[in-house]
């Protein structure tokens, strides 16, 4: 504790002298076991066999860890640590709240997923040069920047995930992803940099950057530049999430690293930017986020169209993926923009949704490639006599990805579509609307010339490499297992509607939020 060692301090109004439920730690176990897996694996870089057996535990103990943090924060709300002995707003804290843990939890599932699947798919030198390290780095920034309480640690966090992202993503050192590398960093660097702008101008503004005290204080400032701050956030987080017209980086680079990790990247970085946008923007700065409504419609607007539309001109199925990547941030935008509790209930659900189907559709993407020898639709063919099941798990990501029942895009949908025909926002629904279904041409293509197409395009034949057994195994059963959860949340709908839910209502009303981190507080 900062101060005079003789000065009494009340720590009674901050602190809970009951015993703490064992659930609670499990607010800093997401990123605490990924940092320290991830330094323990570097001194392993010469038992490369090892790894992804370390890592595999690691993320499933970080998984199974964050369903009892959702059970608890579902049960009885946000759940809050103050690191060491420092005073809220004063230090490092973690604040759980719905949001938080159900995006943390999705990312856990995939990240897990994703190890299972690179443990035939990343080489030995791979293995030496850090993919694992690397990836439990990533996974700790992610999660960290998901439940931290802080503005400054949300930026410290986008840095941590920043490093190890430009790490994977250079992995390999080929011509191709050196090249993708640089367009994906500078841009990027320039988003955190405006992003640290914001933050100081907001100390400067405010003098604290915990976000329940920044909650209170901005109300009670309504003369402070917020529109400012506003828009300073607004630009780096949709440079981050790759919105229209930021967004030229991401179909440039994403195809470029292993398939694993352009999964990883699908799946996680873009989200960490949406789910900023909507905590400083929904929570801490409704008022001034309200200014730039208009803005943001034309974005979605023009993020879901131009995203669908780059993926029904490509014929490299990875760079299609791209595209889809940012038709989906245009159809979380369209929640955004409407800033209703729809919307953002319908936001947050469609970005757990894309975290889901877009890992699963690169790793397929993967399988396709490692059968066929190539990513060109025009190469491809003859995948449904080779494996039906392989080929009936793609079709369900198809009409997934798509937003028919019984999936798991088909609940985002409904809501998205609803908040926008309530707010009166004729062409953001046509387009929306529109998007999805060029979207889904876009994919299906993938499925028709892939899988029900027995040859090439000029009718040659395909030489197609069948799965072993162990790559079955490894390669089939991590796409598996995410569409079963796609599906589950299609069908089963109620538990991941309602985390959702609480979810939006939390950012409309961050009471909880604020009693959490300071009981005192009005």
């Amino acid at each position: 504790m900062a101060g005079p060692s003789d000065v009494d301090v009340d720590l009674s109004v901050a602190y809970v002298d009951a015993t703490v439920p064992a659930a609670d730690y499990l607010v800093a176990l997401p990123v605490i076991a990924p940092l320290i897996m991830g330094a323990f694996l570097l001194m392993l870089r010469r038992q490369p066999h090892i790894q992804p057996m370390v890592a595999g535990i690691t993320l499933a103990a970080v998984f199974l860890g964050n369903i009892v943090l959702a059970l608890r924060v579902a049960e009885s709300g946000p759940v809050f640590m103050a690191m060491g002995r420092w005073l809220p707003p004063f230090g490092i804290s973690f604040n759980g709240d719905a949001l938080g843990v159900f995006m943390a939890l999705t990312s856990s599932l995939v990240a897990l997923v994703c190890v299972v699947y690179s443990a035939r798919s990343i080489d030995g030198d791979g293995r030496r040069y850090g993919f694992y390290p690397f990836l439990l780095l990533l996974t700790a920034g992610v999660s960290g920047a998901f439940l931290t309480a802080d503005i400054f640690n949300l930026y410290v966090w986008f840095e941590v995930l920043l490093i190890s992202s430009f790490g994977l993503i250079v992995l390999g050192n080929s011509h191709e992803q050196l090249d993708g590398a640089v367009k994906y960093a500078f841009l990027n660097l320039i988003a955190t940099t405006l992003f640290l702008i914001g933050v100081g101008y907001t100390y400067g503004l405010f003098g604290t950057l915990n976000m329940a005290d920044l909650t209170l204080r901005i109300a009670e400032s309504p003369d402070a530049p917020t529109g400012t701050l506003m828009m300073i956030f607004v630009f780096a987080f949709a440079m981050k999430a790759a919105a229209f017209p930021l967004n030229f980086w991401l179909p440039a680079s994403y195809h470029t690293p292993n398939i694993v990790t352009s999964a990883i990247f699908a799946a996680l970085l873009t989200k960490v930017g949406i789910y900023a946008l909507l905590r400083l923007g929904g929570m801490l700065f409704p008022a001034a986020f309200g200014t730039f409504q208009d803005v943001l419609l034309w974005v979605a607007i023009l993020t879901s169209l131009l995203g669908a539309a780059g993926a029904l001109a490509s014929s490299d199925i990875r760079k299609m993926l791209g595209f889809l990547v940012l038709s989906g941030i245009g159809a979380m935008f369209v929640g955004i923009a409407v800033a209703s509790p729809d919307g953002v209930h319908g936001a947050v659900l469609y970005a757990v949704h894309s975290i889901l189907v877009m890992a699963a559709l690169y790793l397929a993407a993967g399988v396709i490639g490692r059968m066929t020898g190539s990513f060109d639709l025009r190469s491809v063919g003859g995948l449904y006599r080779a494996s039906p099941f392989f080929a009936a798990m793609f079709l369900i990501l198809v009409f997934a990805i798509s937003g028919l029942p019984p999936f798991s895009g088909f609940w985002p949908k409904v809501l998205l579509v609803r908040a926008a025909m309530t707010a009166g926002e004729a062409w953001l629904t046509a387009a929306y609307l529109l998007s999805s279904f060029i979207a889904m041409i876009a994919i299906g293509r993938v499925w028709l010339f892939a899988f029900w197409r027995n040859g090439q395009q000029d009718g040659s034949e395909v030489a197609i490499q069948p799965l072993s057994l162990a790559d079955q195994r490894a390669f089939l059963t991590p796409i598996a297992v995410l569409v079963v959860v796609i599906v589950g949340i299609g069908i089963i709908a109620d538990p991941a509607v309602y985390m959702a839910g609480i979810a939006a209502a939390g950012l409309f009303d961050p009471s909880a939020y604020i009693t959490a981190i300071s009981p005192v507080a009005p």
